[in-house]
This record gives C-alpha cells, structure tokens and sequence, in this order.
C-alpha cells in the first residue's frame, strides 16, 4: 500500500518525491531509488541527513515541522498506514489544525508498529474499508470523526467534534451515522444517534447544543430555527414568530472588529423589529434557566399564554 509515493518515485525521481515530503524520505524510499546502505550512511554520518524515526530521515538541517512530522510518521509505520483521529480530520479540513498534537496513524490489525514519542499507532480490522481515495493515505471523513469520538474523554468532547466537522460542509451528519453502523463497540455510540440528529437541525457548536438541551427544551420552549440566512449572515437560533433571535458565542471578544460585529448583527436585527439576546458559555452552562426565563419574556410578549415548564423544583420559569 506504498503505491502513493512508488508512483511518483518512478515518474519524477528521488530528489522530487523528497521535495514533495517537506525534505522527509525514508531507508525504503532510498533504496527503492537506487541508493545503497553506504550512501545513506555517508549522508547521516555527514549530517546531512538525520534521523527522525527509525529508518526515517530529514534531509535538511532546521527544525522539524508539523508538516515533516506527518510524513515522517506515515513512513515509519510503513506499507499499509494511514492518518487517522485527529490527524486525519484536519487534513481532510473537518476541523482547524493544532500543531501541539500528536500524529496519529492506523494500521492494519495484523501489523504491529512499535510506537514513538509524538505519535499515536492504533490497528484496526477493517483498516481497508476506511480509506478515503486521496494521497496520502488517511481515513475516510466519517471514519477520522468516529475515530476521534472513540478516544474522546466526555460527551461534550465527542459532539463538539461531530459538530466542528459536520459545520465544515466536507461531511455530514447522515455520513457519520452510516459509518456508525460498522462499530457496534464505539465509546459514546449510544449518545451519537440524537448528537447526529440535532446536527443536522442545524445545531453548529457544542454551545448551541447545550442551548438546545439546557435551555430550550429542558423548559418546553418552542424549537427555534437553526442558522437561518438573513441580511447576508446566520443567525443562531431565530423564533421567527416571535420576532426574537438568539446569538450564542463561547469565546471572551476583546478584539474592537469582533466586538463592532456583534454590534452590527445586533443593530440589523433591531432594523429587522427583532429583539436579539446574546447568550455565551457560562450563560448556558451555569446559569441556563435565567437564560430560559428571559427567552419566555420575550416569547410571551407575542403569545401571554405560551406554555414552559421548570427544568426542577428551584427553576424560576413558570
């Protein structure tokens, strides 16, 4: 399965592929090239070369990047490996990059790979099954999320993922539940059903999840429209017959621009006659039946009867 730089290897030539890797080649590459031991020898003991992993070298002497790291792992874990988990979901631009994680790759279960200091190895029975058809190889979009789901610590950690990467329009909620079908074993696969199924409303973070749940239907609120296209931009949540749209926003602006913004879709809704609530994290975490009491004020000033309900007997919505 090491048709993905063999190819090139034998169109373009060593010096190409290895520029292609970001200045990572490998003992296996070397050889396929034409190179002997002792020429690969020559190159480490004059330091032209260094070792990366085990019969993985770099062949430039500055720092070795996230992008070097990537290569470099994929060819030390040989024939037959593949980017998974995280990795493969930023390379396939599911979720945004951190370079301070490891690299993550999966092999067949009938490998076996000794693992490395920044780098994670995981086998897997239907390592085949899971490809997607691009180079170099990685899972397939679904897969790389349910791979992540699988490791994740908590539930939140799970859907804030599915979400990140359903919102990056490269894979869908419908995707991932069909990949779920094939891993009956799955950490958190009892929960992902209902996960998938709020994603697909709409719901684009884990804050509008929790405000879905915590706020919204834990006290019989009417279902807002998710992400509705108005004025050039989507709002979160919209109660369109009550002329009220929720915002919801996780992260602390401190930037003047990001804060101008807010103001500005603020003041749009206010040309709109739209009351427009703000809500960020704490709001709905910690404090989601004050936050629910003063969506039902607003509701009611259209409907003085709409039904709600206390999430628990020291909840204030009545």
């Amino acid at each position: 399965m090491d048709w993905w730089w063999r190819q090139q290897l034998a169109g373009e030539g060593l010096q190409v592929l290895i520029h292609a890797q970001h200045q990572i080649v490998s003992r296996t590459q070397a050889l396929a090239a034409g190179l002997a031991d002792t020429d690969i020898r020559r190159r480490l003991r004059g330091r032209r070369w260094r070792t990366v992993h085990p019969g993985v070298y770099a062949t430039h002497t500055g720092p070795i990047g996230y992008d070097e790291r990537l290569v470099a792992a994929l060819l030390y874990a040989g024939p037959e490996a593949a980017w998974s988990h995280y990795t493969a979901a930023e390379q396939l631009g599911l979720i945004k990059c951190d370079d301070r994680r490891p690299v993550y790759v999966t092999i067949p279960w009938r490998r076996r790979v000794r693992a490395r200091p920044g780098l994670v190895i995981t086998r897997d029975r239907q390592w085949e099954d899971r490809l997607a058809a691009v180079v170099p190889p990685r899972r397939r979009p679904a897969d790389a999320v349910l791979d992540i789901v699988g490791i994740s610590a908590g539930l939140d950690d799970a859907a804030a993922v599915i979400a990140e990467a359903c919102q990056s329009a490269r894979v869908t909620p419908d995707q991932i539940l069909r990949a779920l079908a094939d891993r009956p074993q799955l950490r958190h696969r009892a929960a992902l059903g209902s996960i998938l199924a709020d994603v697909a409303e709409g719901t684009h973070s884990l804050l509008e999840l929790h405000y879905l749940h915590k706020v919204e239907r834990a006290h019989g609120l009417p279902s807002g429209q998710r992400q509705r296209a108005v004025d050039g931009e989507f709002t979160d949540v919209a109660y369109l017959p009550f002329d009220l749209v929720v915002e919801l926003d996780g992260r602390f602006h401190f930037a003047p621009r990001q804060r101008w913004r807010d103001l500005a879709r603020d003041n749009r809704a206010a040309l709109r006659s739209e009351v427009s609530l703000r809500y960020g994290w704490l709001d709905v975490t910690s404090r989601p039946c004050d936050a629910a009491v003063q969506v039902l004020h607003v509701l009611r000033r259209k409907d003085p009867h709409l039904p709600a309900h206390p999430c628990s007997p020291t909840c204030p919505v009545r």
